[in-house]
């Protein structure tokens, strides 16, 4: 059985991480169109990312 992706969850301007690229830094969703996932890092540009293969991690930022 497939676990759940929590990507279902997220939507364009969310920031996130990419759990196997933390050199990429923080991310903001830019669009989400069926399971591609369009991302701008700070440190990477623009990634489209397969979301049934990467699950993204929600970021908390501080609060100003």
């Amino acid at each position: 059985m497939r676990k759940k992706s929590s990507n279902s969850a997220l939507a364009p301007g969310d920031f996130i991480h990419h759990p196997g690229r933390p050199d990429w830094g923080l991310g903001q969703i830019q669009s989400i169109i069926g399971s591609r996932i369009t991302v701008n890092f700070e440190n990477a540009g623009k990634v489209v990312i397969d979301g049934t293969v990467i699950e993204l991690e929600p970021a908390e930022l501080p609060r100003p």
